[in-house]
C-alpha cells in the first residue's frame, strides 16, 4: 500500500507540473506562432488550459490525499517536509481553482463583450483592457503554481536522499 501511495504522489505531481511546463513552453508558444490568427491560437490555448486545470485539480487532490495518508503511516523525521508539501499543494489547488473558476470565465465574458475576437477590438475597448489585465494576472498565477510545484519536486527529491552517504558526497 505504501508503494502505491508513493507512486500516486510521484505520478500526480509529475503530471501536474509537467502539464504546466508543456503548456507554457510548448503548446502556447507553438499555437501563437503557427496558427493563422491570435484569435484561433487563443481558442486553442484557452480550451487546453481548462483541461489542464481539471487535470491539475485532480492530481493535486490525489497528491494531498496520498501524502496525508503516508505521513500518518510513516513518521520518522519527514513530517515537516510532508506538511510543507501538503501546504504547497493546497496553495496550488486554490490558485488553480481561482484560475479555472474565476479568471478564465471572466476572460471569456470580456472576449464576448469585445465582439468575440479580442485582438480585433480597439485597444481602448473596456472589455479588451480588462481581458489584458486578467491575462496578465493569469500568467502570474500560473507561474506561481509552476514554481510551487517545482518546490514540491525539490522537497520530494530531498526526502529520498540516501542517508548512508556523508553530506559532501550527496552534493557531488
Amino acid at each position: 500500500m505504501a508503494t502505491l501511495l508513493r507512486v500516486v504522489r510521484l505520478l500526480s505531481i509529475v503530471v501536474w507540473v509537467g502539464g504546466i511546463v508543456f503548456f507554457a513552453f510548448v503548446l502556447a508558444p507553438v499555437a501563437f506562432h503557427l496558427l493563422p490568427s491570435q484569435h484561433l491560437a487563443g481558442i486553442v490555448v484557452g480550451g487546453t488550459l481548462r483541461v489542464l486545470h481539471v487535470i491539475g485539480l485532480a492530481c493535486g487532490l490525489l497528491f494531498v490525499a496520498a501524502t496525508a495518508v503516508l505521513s500518518r503511516r510513516r513518521p520518522g523525521g519527514q513530517e515537516r517536509s510532508w506538511a510543507a508539501q501538503i501546504v504547497l499543494a493546497a496553495i496550488m489547488l486554490l490558485a488553480t481553482a481561482y484560475l479555472h473558476a474565476g479568471i478564465l470565465p471572466a476572460m471569456e465574458v470580456d472576449r464576448t463583450a469585445a465582439g468575440g475576437d479580442i485582438e480585433a477590438a480597439p485597444a481602448t475597448n473596456p472589455a479588451k483592457v480588462h481581458f489584458e489585465k486578467l491575462h496578465n494576472r493569469s500568467e502570474k498565477v500560473e507561474g506561481a503554481v509552476l514554481f510551487l510545484g517545482l518546490g514540491i519536486v525539490v522537497l520530494m527529491a530531498l526526502e529520498s536522499r540516501p542517508e548512508s552517504l556523508p553530506p559532501d558526497e550527496l552534493e557531488s
